[in-house]
């Protein structure tokens, strides 16, 4: 096992993400990968390099700095058989699009009874963790998840990267893939051909899967993007503490896997929810009326969150300060009801 591990290649969350780029533009010609500095350059994080190359600036090419303009694009190409893959550059940035995302790309099926679907991903670098600036790190994943007739994704391994962006990219209708940008450069030993062949044997992405990335039986730690990482880390500790703390990466937005997690929430009966964005109105919110509803009777304790505060991103010198971390995770873990423990 250990031979078998060590031939294994290391692999960064980006270039998963341009491999499966890759893969669904060599296996479909009407995938097409555009925006800003996506062509030549390959992003600004380099997620789409060597793609123009491989593949052709007719169909992974430059945009105008017009996010409208991209995302209007996209809608005319998906209405006429393409599959275009967009790329908002950074989080922020998508917001001058936001109009197209929800009056159009959201609502395309619905307006026309399901005669016009519209296959596009919408690729969104997201969050925190980098030390950027305003307009360059963000949390915005509640205002596509509150949107009906979008699938929203957010993976947090490099594994997911791969098999997730192949499933979005195949999806008949619209999805926004919110890709945690300090995770870019993260390394897993992956082996990228066998994800390909197992992709492609059963086209199973796991979207609308939660999956359990470590088991517990006191405390349930749900997670996406991000704070999966923070979560995995808060786990360790507690487990030095003599706490065992179950970590679910939640994966999949919307559509939301409802049954992993109430069947995690009854197995410890006490939950935390964790998420870079503001806790205010939030996606961390939904979840946990959505656990409170289901599983009232097996809580031993309130639902908590950690979450962002309810404030503007603030300077690099403070996100550490803002993002969750795992004394915070913790100090919540510790007001749960222990009593009857």
């Amino acid at each position: 096992m250990t031979e078998v591990l060590t031939q294994t290649p290391t692999v960064t969350f980006a270039k998963a993400l341009n491999a499966a780029m890759a893969d669904a533009m060599r296996a479909d010609d009407s995938v097409l990968v555009f925006g800003e500095d996506v062509g030549k350059l390959g992003g600004v994080f380099r997620v789409t390099d060597s793609l123009a190359a491989t593949f052709g600036d007719d169909r992974c090419f430059d945009t105008p700095l017009a996010e409208s303009g991209i995302a209007g694009m996209a809608v005319g190409m998906a209405m006429n058989g393409m599959r275009p893959v967009l790329e908002m550059q950074f989080d922020a940035f998508a917001y001058p699009a936001f109009e197209q995302v929800v009056s159009h790309i959201a609502k395309m099926g619905n307006r026309t009874k399901g005669a016009i679907r519209l296959p596009l991903v919408i690729r969104i670098p997201y969050a925190g963790g980098i030390g950027g600036v305003e307009h360059h790190c963000d949390s915005s994943e509640a205002y596509y998840a509150h949107t009906p007739g979008l699938i929203v994704l957010a993976p947090a391994s490099v594994q997911d990267a791969y098999l997730m962006l192949r499933g979005a990219i195949d999806s008949p209708d619209p999805v926004v893939f919110l890709e945690p940008k300090k995770l870019y450069f993260a390394k897993e030993r992956v082996d990228v051909d066998e994800l390909r062949v197992r992709y492609e044997s059963n086209r199973d992405a796991g979207i609308g899967r939660a999956a359990i990335v470590r088991p517990g039986t006191d405390v349930t730690l749900l997670a996406y993007g991000p704070s999966v990482s923070v979560a995995l880390a808060a786990a360790e500790t507690a487990a030095g503490e003599g706490r065992s703390l179950e970590v679910i990466d939640l994966r999949s937005l919307v559509p939301f896997d409802d049954a992993t997690v109430t069947a995690a929430v009854r197995r410890t009966g006490r939950v935390v929810v964790i998420a870079e964005a503001p806790g205010f109105a939030s996606v961390a919110s939904e979840i946990v009326a959505r656990v409170q509803e289901r599983c009232f009777a097996s809580l031993a304790a309130p639902v908590r969150r950690v979450t962002g505060f309810d404030i503007p991103y603030p300077a690099p010198k403070l996100e550490k300060h803002y993002l969750p971390g795992v004394d915070r995770i913790l100090d919540v873990v510790d007001e749960l009801n222990w009593e009857d423990a």
